[in-house]
Order: structure tokens, then C-alpha cells, then sequence
């Protein structure tokens, strides 16, 4: 059982009265020739390395590489306890998980790539603020992750998930996606409902540049990574009310890979422009490579 793009994964869908969730598992499973037993132990392992990169930072807050970045996830911990967010709660613990596991890829600690380490906290950041919010088992969480890697698995075939190519809407918008259809999966949604929010979240970050201070993946990756997270969770509450999404899912993939293109290459992960390129940008590079 495969699938090349978002149409073709719906019929699968509607011709075998199956999730996403499972129809990717299928996929795993006739493409790798492992035991449904194996996949799932596979994504439950990938899960857990998940919650630790979400959980450790909170304890102890960690610096990063390039020492851009560090400890605005306990931050964000300590505002919400003390009754000063004004998120509300999910969106709140999303942003906060989102920018922890930014914290750990920066210190050099073990991440999933979601779909790659600079957007490796969208994913995780959502789907766990969901689980303690909902009491959510570990099952429904690795069902919601096979419905992402559904999501990234044809954003990387028929497009790209690499910032060096089509800027951050690649990356985060990529995990942005993934998110925001594993989260409609979880909360009941059905397979069309889940591509409507993948394609609201692609298309809300077209044209997102790639322009990491210093080259590192700090800022403002990780803000943008919260960003990200926010913007999964819109898409979701707007797939599950019932409303679609004007462009199809194919259709946005295909235009965000268009609009990357497009992007000049000193804002696609050179550090040569944006953010990178400010002046305090540029004596930020000079305080880490100098000092």
C-alpha cells in the first residue's frame, strides 16, 4: 500500500475505511517489511525521545551552543504557573514544549527530526500539550505521529522540507503541517479534515525565509518554532469546525515548492541576510566566532 500525494491517500483512506495513521502504518509496513509490532515500537521509541526533550529543559534549562538560546522554556513554564499567560493553556504548553526541544537541539542533546532539527519542536510541542491537556494515551499520541510523518512524507516527495532550498516555510511550515493534521487525527477529525488543516498551515507560512544568526540553529529558530506550533494549532480548531480549505492540499505542497524557488538564496539557511544580517546580527556572529 502506498501513495504518491494527498488525493491518492484519501481514496486509500475511503476505499479501506482507514485513518491516515493507518494507512501509514500499512505503507511502513509493506515498504520495510517489518511487523506491525515493530513499526509501532518504532514510533513509540521516537515518542519518547520526544517527552524527554520536551520535559528536560523545564528541570534544567539549557544553554545553547552559540549561547543565543537558553532557558525561555522554564520561563514560559514559570509565567503559566503563575497565572500571567495569556495564551490559555494548550497554546501556552505548545509553545513552551515547541521551544524546549529547540533548547535541547541547540545544547547538543538527542531530538527527533520532525522533520528536520530546526523545526523538530513543532510536532512534539503540539501533540504533547494536547496529551496532558486531554489525558491523551501514548497510543493516540503514535497514532497522530504516523498521520505526520503521512504529511511529511509527501511534503518531502513532492516538494522539500529543507530550509537551504525553500527557505523556513520548508521546515516550519513543513512541521507546521505535520502538526496540525496529527492533532485534527487525535481529536476525531477525518482524513480530509486533517490535509484541510495541513494545507491552512503550509499556506499560512508561505514565503517564510531561512536566515539563522550566525548559521546556528538558534534564532530565530526557536521562536519560530513556537510560531509554528501556534499556527498548527489555528489550522486544526479551523479543519475540525467543518471548514475547508480553498487550495488542496497538492496544490499548496506544490506552490510552497514554487515559492522556495523563488526566495533569494541569501535568505535560504546562509545566514547572509534577514535576521542573520542585521547589525546586531551580524555582531552577535562576530561575539561567537571571535571570542
Amino acid at each position: 500500500m502506498d501513495f504518491k500525494d494527498g488525493v491518492s491517500l484519501l481514496a486509500l483512506c475511503e476505499q479501506n475505511q482507514m485513518k491516515i495513521s493507518d494507512v501509514m502504518r500499512e505503507r511502513e509496513i509493506s515498504m520495510t517489511d517489518a511487523s506491525l509490532e515493530e513499526i509501532n515500537e518504532r514510533m513509540a521509541k521516537a515518542l519518547s525521545i520526544m517527552q524527554d526533550a520536551v520535559h528536560k529543559p523545564l528541570s534544567e534549562p539549557l544553554s545553547s551552543i552559540g549561547g543565543l538560546i537558553g532557558g525561555e522554556a522554564s520561563k514560559l513554564r514559570q509565567m503559566r504557573r503563575g497565572g500571567k499567560s495569556i495564551c490559555g493553556t494548550i497554546l501556552s504548553k505548545s509553545i513552551t514544549h515547541a521551544m524546549a526541544v529547540l533548547e535541547v537541539n541547540a545544547s547538543m542533546g538527542l531530538i527527533v527530526a520532525a522533520p528536520t532539527a530546526g523545526s523538530a519542536g513543532v510536532v512534539p510541542g503540539l501533540l504533547l500539550a494536547l496529551q496532558e491537556e486531554y489525558s491523551l494515551s501514548d497510543e493516540h499520541l503514535i497514532d497522530g505521529l504516523f498521520t505526520a510523518g503521512a504529511v511529511g512524507y509527501l511534503i518531502m516527495r513532492n516538494a522539500t522540507v529543507a530550509g537551504a532550498q525553500a527557505g523556513c516555510q520548508a521546515e516550519v511550515g513543513a512541521a507546521s503541517a505535520m502538526a496540525a493534521a496529527a492533532a485534527v487525527e487525535i481529536m476525531g477529525g477525518t482524513p480530509a479534515q486533517c490535509l484541510n488543516a495541513a494545507s491552512t498551515a503550509i499556506m499560512n507560512l508561505l514565503g517564510l525565509v531561512c536566515d539563522p544568526i550566525a548559521g546556528l540553529v538558534e534564532s530565530p529558530c526557536q521562536s519560530r518554532n513556537a510560531m509554528g506550533v501556534s499556527n498548527a494549532l489555528c489550522c486544526a480548531e479551523i479543519a475540525l469546525s467543518g471548514i475547508e480549505q480553498a487550495i488542496p492540499f497538492d496544490e499548496m505542497v506544490e506552490t510552497m515548492y514554487k515559492v522556495g524557488r523563488s526566495i533569494p538564496f541569501e535568505l535560504r539557511e546562509t545566514a547572509l541576510g534577514g535576521c542573520a544580517a542585521t547589525a546586531t546580527g551580524c555582531q552577535k556572529t562576530c561575539q561567537i566566532f571571535h571570542s
